[in-house]
């Protein structure tokens, strides 16, 4: 007798951490995907999930992107191949890429987010967002939004 093989739910695209505090502080008006130039343990760290986006931001400098604030933890076993955690690390981006988020980020209050890192055919990529700060009458605002619309779906799925 043949058994069936439970379908599993895949990850959406192997996520390793995620900004959710981005999307509660910030309307992002904008996503890009950019690659991110790490050494050796740190990547290794990044597969066993030690990151944290919470505090980070990405900032323009001599026309390259830099991701900053960002802590990625020492590998273990990495001895004295391991970096600093805080270090800043470089954004892989086209230049026309490049060129638009500078545009876009020299408005008033605009700003760079990571939004969620995740793996790529092997390659860890980083999900960043153009954002605006929201004030918090709009977190709010959101927060009653999200539970209406959580209300009207429970409602329909009970008819």
């Amino acid at each position: 007798m043949a058994t069936m093989a439970k379908k599993q739910k895949p990850k959406p695209d192997n996520l390793i951490a995620q900004n959710k505090k981005a999307r509660h502080d910030y309307t992002i008006t904008d996503t890009y995907e950019a690659g991110i130039a790490l050494t050796g343990t740190e990547i290794k760290s990044v597969r066993d999930g030690k990151i944290n986006l919470k505090d980070g931001f990405a900032r323009i400098r001599n026309g390259e992107v830099w991701l900053e604030n960002v802590h990625i933890s020492p590998y273990r076993e990495g001895n004295q191949f391991n970096v600093d955690e805080l270090r800043n690390r470089k954004l892989l981006l086209h230049r026309k890429e490049i060129n638009k988020l500078g545009a876009a980020t020299a408005g008033q209050g605009n700003t760079l987010v990571p939004l969620k890192v995740y793996l790529k055919h092997g390659y860890a990529k980083v999900l960043i967002g153009v954002a605006v700060g929201k004030h918090n009458y709009d977190k709010r605002e959101t927060l009653k939004k999200r539970d209406q619309e959580r209300d009207i779906a429970r409602a329909l799925r009970e008819r």
